[in-house]
This record gives C-alpha cells, structure tokens and sequence, in this order.
C-alpha cells in the first residue's frame, strides 16, 4: 500500500506530538527518581534535573524504617484488597440482573435509573460524613471502603458488557438446569475476563490513590491511608521532618544526608510503584474491556 504525502506528514506530526505528551508524563517522574536517589546538597542547590548527582540510597533507607510510612502503606493495602474485592463483588452482582430483559426481569429500568441517578445527583460531602459518623465507621477501614462500595460508572460498563453477550449463552445454560449463579459465575464471567480486569484496574488505583477520604473519616494519624499520609509530608513536609520522637537512634544519623524535598519525593516514589507493578499486566484489557462494556446501552 502506498504511502501518500499527506498521509506521511500525518504521521510524522503525530509521532512528534505523541512524543512531547510521553516526555511530559515521564521527565517529572524522573526528576522525581533523580532527586530520591541524590544528595540533600545537590538537591538544596539545584544541581539534580533528570539523573542522580552523588547517588545515595539515605532517603529510602529512612523512609522504610520509619514507622508512620510503614503504618500507611499497610492501611493502604488493606484497603486495596477489601475495597476492591467489595467493589467487584457488588458490581458483578448488580450488573448481571440489570443485564436482563424487562421480560426476564420487570423492575430492571426502575434499578437502572435508580443507579443512574446517583451519578447525576450526589449527597454532598456533609451528609455523606454524617453518615459515616453515625453508623459508626469513623476512624475504621470501612469509612474508606464502603461509600464507594458500588461504583455506578464500573457497574454500567460490565452492565453493558453482559447484555452485549449472544442470548444462547443463557439459554443453553438453563436448559441445562443451571440456576442463574451458576450461569453467571461458570459461563458469564469467564467470558467477561477483559472488562472485568478493567474495572479492577479502576477500582485498584481509585483506591491506591485517594486520599481526602482517609483525611476526613480517620481521627488517628496512625489509621491514614499512605496517600494521605504523603500528601501531609508533601503540604507541611517541616511537620513529619522536625518530629524525631519516633525516630530510632540509628536513623538520626541518617538526618545528615536527607532533608525534606529528598524523603518526600522518595516516599513519593514508592507510593506510586504498586501502580507501575499493576497496571502492565492489566494494560492488555483496557481498550478492549471499554469498548466491549460500551457496545450496547
């Protein structure tokens, strides 16, 4: 197939611009990298760009051993697996009925708008904390996992996938005497791999990364979350550097080569690796998954 001039200088603009939005994502990741990994005084005068200058590994070895980053990044984990454990749960369980007929299930526009409307009309943040206090959930695990339980967008892609699947499917299953759960966990969802590693994703990053719930419902600094926790190193990072009552003998020698800026964007660093960890194995289904929960509304 011959390539026209047009055709040509499209592409060659399109690499370009491609180019300049991966080096935009990329180079403040690695500035990042560089001033984790350098020397406090390097840092303080501006030496380090995108590679470490004197590299020393201090700053992580003071970060890991100190016992608030450790408490955070283990609430965090917590959270990811009940949390997304919960929202898969709930969204499979919520998306197979809806996927129905009106014939095989009457009340299925009633739900469906129901859930719907949740997105156009929203609580706000006040009632939504007093819930929270009320029920009892404040400064628990449960105050970051359940007012997201069902995440409505989620639902409605798997919604779609499910009713995009052939109707034989289904049928062949009850004709075999299969009950509607053996059907959806034997046959449905072994076929809906790709969007249901899609809104895992989602829901594993929406809950590695939020933060201003653990701010709102834990009382205790001990119970944040670990982005909460960094965000309040990157906001008043004199606070968490100044306080050394936890701090062993053995890390303060370490108060000679670390500062502020280098613990911060090291703590930083690490935050985001379970991110890097997960998403390359779950890349492959993404596109896919969203185009197929979006086939049929």
């Amino acid at each position: 197939m011959k390539i026209t001039t047009g055709r040509k200088v499209f592409l060659t603009v399109d690499v370009i611009f491609l180019l300049v939005v991966s080096l935009l994502c990329v180079l403040p990741f690695l500035n990042l990298l560089a001033i984790s990994l350098s020397n406090k005084t390097a840092v303080s005068m501006g030496r380090v760009s995108f590679w470490p200058v004197e590299p020393t590994l201090s700053s992580y070895t003071f970060i890991t051993n100190n016992s608030q980053f450790v408490k955070g990044l283990w609430v965090s984990i917590q959270r990811v697996i009940l949390g997304v454990s919960i929202n898969l749960i709930l969204i499979v369980l919520t998306a197979y009925p809806l996927s129905k007929e009106k014939n095989e299930f009457r009340a299925r526009s009633f739900f469906s708008w129901y859930f719907v409307a949740t997105i156009l009309f929203g609580g706000g943040l006040i009632p939504t904390y007093l819930v929270v206090k009320n029920t009892g959930l404040m400064d628990t695990i449960w105050a970051l996992v359940l007012p997201g339980a069902v995440p409505i967008f989620s639902m409605l892609v798997v919604m779609n996938y499910m009713r995009s699947l052939p109707k034989e499917l289904n049928e062949a299953a009850y004709i075999d005497g299969a009950t509607h759960m053996q059907t959806l966990f034997r046959i449905i969802l072994p076929v809906s791999t790709p969007t249901i590693a899609t809104v895992a994703l989602f829901a594993f990053v929406g809950h590695w990364n939020s933060w201003f719930d653990g701010l709102i419902y834990m009382q205790r600094v001990d119970h944040y979350p670990l982005q909460t926790y960094l965000q309040t190193v990157v906001i008043k990072p004199e606070v968490f550097f100044n306080s050394t009552a936890n701090i062993s003998e053995a890390l303060l020698s370490l108060l000679t080569l670390v500062d502020s800026r280098t613990t911060a964007a090291a703590q930083l660093f690490l935050g985001t690796v379970p991110i890097l960890l997960v998403y390359p194995f779950l890349q492959k289904y993404f596109a896919s998954g969203l185009v197929m929960g979006s086939v049929k509304g």
